[in-house]
């Protein structure tokens, strides 16, 4: 299947409005941000401070009465050049294109599976500004298989799991990690969506180069084709 017939097919098993986090919270709690390099907000603190994040993300939902920040797919960011992991130095292959959908919200979270599926693998990427604890859930719907990535969660989120455990839609796997585990970043969840895991496991590319970016688009579309939160 094609980049362009996935993407449909991602658009038509969104039965009701899916959620990865708490049902309970409304839409109208939501708010879009930009952390793009063109925002010039994010001047005005120290971008390598997740302390400094964590205030500036309490301010903007405040600003916007929400709980919830979202935003970020195939977004350039200059977040990324504080950390070697993501080969800042080389502007050729230097990763700063984000893949997935942030939801920035408080530590402790509870996080949902959007859709049924199974445990495919989980790992801790403890590199400082990777994913932290990483769930990596696999789906089977209409004889298509497919992935979803979990990023930034808690430690106890990957503690007792099992590879092939069945998670449930709607039900509560996993919560989110604070600085101290989730790669040093305000708390938030990296939710992507992967049509080739390509034998990863634990792991898969959630920021890319400018060069590989045509491909990483066409393997991770966008998640709101089924969360749908804009």
């Amino acid at each position: 299947m094609n980049s362009i017939k996935f993407a449909s097919f991602l658009q038509t098993i969104s039965v009701s409005p899916l959620y990865v986090l708490d049902g309970e919270i409304p839409l109208s709690d939501y708010v879009a941000i930009d952390l793009s390099l063109g925002n010039t907000e994010l001047d005005t603190f120290n971008i390598a401070s997740s302390q400094a994040w964590s205030i500036f993300m309490e301010r903007y939902c405040k600003q916007y009465h929400a709980q919830v920040a979202y935003g970020g797919y195939n977004e350039a960011r200059n977040i990324y050049k504080r950390s070697s992991y993501f080969n800042q130095s080389d502007l050729e292959t230097e990763r700063n294109i984000h893949l997935g959908l942030d939801l920035w919200i408080s530590a402790g979270t509870a996080i949902y599976a959007p859709l049924d599926g199974i445990i495919h693998s989980f790992a801790n990427n403890a590199n400082f500004g990777d994913y932290g604890p990483t769930i990596i859930l696999e789906h089977h719907i209409q004889d298509i298989t497919f992935y979803t990535l979990y990023g930034h969660l808690s430690l106890d989120s990957i503690s007792n799991l099992k590879l092939g455990d069945v998670v449930f839609q709607n039900s509560c796997f996993a919560r989110l990690g604070d600085s101290y585990v989730n790669g040093d970043y305000a708390p938030h969840l990296h939710f992507q969506i992967i049509r080739d895991i390509e034998g990863f496991r634990g792991d898969y590319p959630g920021v890319c180069n400018k060069k590989d970016l045509d491909k990483f688009l066409q393997n991770c579309p966008d998640p709101n084709l089924i969360l749908k939160l804009k």
